[in-house]
Formats: structure tokens, C-alpha cells, sequence
């Protein structure tokens, strides 16, 4: 007998064609309509889509959901964690993407780029930590002038990164080839290897806070990292740390972070991902000189459509043929 997949909402001629071709002899459905993929999924052992929990109850042969997404914040709900079928993502497609993403933003706050371009609509011409002309920072034999002092290189900062799967690892990698020294926490991830040798678990985050220059939000928006970032944790990391957070707005409460930054428990913030998105224009980290704020664009480059494809593609070819999917997650934790 034959298998089944249901896709829904469908999808565009151009992948349609290709995923009908990788199914070989299982049969595809793109539904047009929620109607359409309630009688279609009735017999059917796979998904791709969004799923819904009438459609899940309408499916009792459901072996195997595809997300669309790698987040699953917004994808899971009770009976799809309690279900016996198995649940597959899509990382592992933005890593280099967002890696590169957050070392321009760690780029721009040891060289002072972001106030070098605000400075330069104004025509307004003033080093960052001294007068108006290079004249003024000479300095004696051995001594550091303010203005060197800040214009850091990124291999006199740490690195801590929190959340060490594929694109914390690649953030790791990364990093390293500027020289930095690196550490890393998760709560499966023991190594990355050739860089990180020993990854600490979660408990040891304290630590990692103390330890370094640039925090980096790499981890997933799960149960336990929802509204993580509180006060104690600023309170842990150096005054002269940055917080750059590329992993899930949820992850950073924006009241807390806006309080450690006027109080001065941390120098700056770098984010990509915000608690309500877009950011509203009458938040005041956005006149915050020392906050980077892009609208959630980390990921976005013209190579992540066809890595998507091409995931989407090999499991649909291993659907087809009864083996297990690239990229299973687990369904309690979220990730």
C-alpha cells in the first residue's frame, strides 16, 4: 500500500512538481482548502503544513508533521506534543546566515560603527572617547590613550554564546576565527568540535555571564527560556558587556533589558528579535545610542529558500521509502 502526504496550506507549481517528483510512488495531496485537507487526511500518514487540531483529530493514521518553520513557539499545541507521531523542523538552514549577522553587530560595537554612521548623516566628525583631532591622543611610551581604548579588537573580547545548536555552534565557529575566546551553555550540546571542547550545561550560566564581553541569545523559545533574561542575570554579566539576542524575542523581556541599560548593568544590546514585533516607535530603546535594533532580518538571505526546498525534498524521499526524517525534534521540549 501506497503512503500519503497531505500539504497544506498548498504549495506553488514550482515546488509542487518538485515534491511530487521526490514522493515517487506515495501519494501527495496539495489541498487548496481546510476542507479539502480534513477529507484528504484521513487516510494519510504524513503532513506538511500548518497543522491544526481539527486536522490532527481527523487523522488516525498520522505517522509523521513536517513544520515549515524551525521555531515551534507558535506550531505545537497539547495534543500534537501528547501524539504518537513524529515531528520534524527546519534548522539548520540559517546558521552561517545569522552568524554573519551577529558579528557585524559585534563589529560594529568594538570599532563604534553604529555612532560613525549616525555621526555621518549629521557631517559631524568626532572619534568615539576623545577631542576632534587625532593630535590630541599622543600618548607616552606603554600608555593607552582613550581613544584606543575605545577601539577594541574583537580578539581582546570573550564570547559567551547561550544556546550552542547549529546556529549557536556556527556563532561559536565564527567567533573563533576572529580570535576570540569562547564559551558556550546548553542543555544537550557537549562540544562543537575544534573550537569548543567542553560546552557547559545550563546550570553553569552564571559563570558565562561573569566570564564574558558579548552574550549572545542563540537558544530556542521553550517552556523553560520563555521570559529568561531577568535582572539577575544583567546584574551577573560585566559593565561593559553587550547583549546581542538573535534567538526568540520571548527569550529577553524588553522591560528589564531597557532598565539594565539605563542603570548601566550592561554597555549596549544587539537585537534581532523582539517580545512584540514590529517594535513600537515610542519605545525608548529605539533612541537608545548604545542598542542596535534590526527588524528581525538575521536569517534573511537568498540561499535560505532552496535550503528550505531541498530539506522539505529529502524528507518527503525518505517519507516516501518508510525511513526516519532529517531533523526530528522533541516534541515537550520544543526543539
Amino acid at each position: 500500500m501506497s503512503r500519503k502526504l497531505v500539504i497544506h496550506p498548498p504549495l506553488d507549481d514550482f515546488r509542487w512538481e518538485q515534491v511530487q517528483a521526490a514522493a515517487g510512488p506515495a501519494q501527495v495531496v496539495n489541498a487548496h482548502s481546510q476542507d479539502e485537507a480534513l477529507r484528504e487526511i484521513r487516510d494519510a500518514q504524513g503532513f506538511f503544513g500548518k497543522l491544526t487540531p481539527d486536522l490532527l483529530a481527523a487523522a488516525p493514521q498520522l505517522e509523521w508533521v513536517q513544520s515549515p518553520t524551525a521555531s515551534l513557539e507558535h506550531f505545537l499545541f497539547p495534543e500534537l506534543v501528547a501524539h504518537p507521531c513524529r515531528l520534524s523542523n527546519m534548522r539548520g538552514l540559517f546558521s552561517d546566515v545569522i552568524a554573519e549577522h551577529v558579528l557585524g553587530m559585534m563589529l560594529c560595537f568594538t570599532r563604534n560603527l553604529h555612532t560613525y554612521v549616525r555621526q555621518q548623516q549629521a557631517g559631524h566628525w568626532s572619534p568615539v572617547g576623545g577631542e576632534e583631532t587625532r593630535a590630541s591622543f599622543t600618548t607616552g611610551p606603554g600608555e593607552i590613550s582613550e581613544l584606543d581604548r575605545r577601539h577594541r579588537s574583537l580578539a581582546d573580547c570573550s564570547l559567551g554564546v547561550v544556546g550552542v545548536g547549529s546556529i549557536g555552534a556556527e556563532i561559536c565557529r565564527r567567533g573563533a576565527a576572529f580570535g576570540m575566546p569562547i564559551l558556550g551553555v546548553d542543555p544537550v550540546v557537549r562540544q562543537v568540535r575544534g573550537v569548543l571542547e567542553a560546552v557547559w550545561p545550563v546550570e553553569r550560566l552564571p559563570e558565562l555571564l561573569e566570564a564574558s564581553d558579548f552574550v549572545v541569545v542563540a537558544a530556542p523559545h521553550t517552556p523553560e527560556t520563555e521570559r529568561w533574561f531577568r535582572r539577575p542575570h544583567y546584574q551577573r554579566m560585566r559593565r561593559s558587556a553587550v547583549l546581542i539576542n538573535i534567538g526568540r524575542g520571548a527569550i529577553v523581556p524588553l522591560d528589564e533589558l531597557t532598565a539594565a541599560l539605563d542603570e548601566g548593568l550592561i554597555a549596549g544590546a544587539g537585537l534581532d528579535v523582539f517580545e512584540t514585533e514590529p517594535l513600537p516607535p515610542e519605545h525608548p530603546l529605539w533612541r537608545n545610542p548604545n542598542v542596535i535594533l534590526t527588524p528581525h532580518v538575521a536569517g534573511m538571505s537568498r540561499r535560505i529558500p532552496q535550503r528550505h526546498l531541498e530539506t522539505l525534498l529529502e524528507n518527503v524521499r525518505r517519507f516516501a521509502v518508510g525511513q526516519d526524517p532529517v531533523n526530528l525534534v522533541d516534541k515537550s521540549r520544543w526543539f
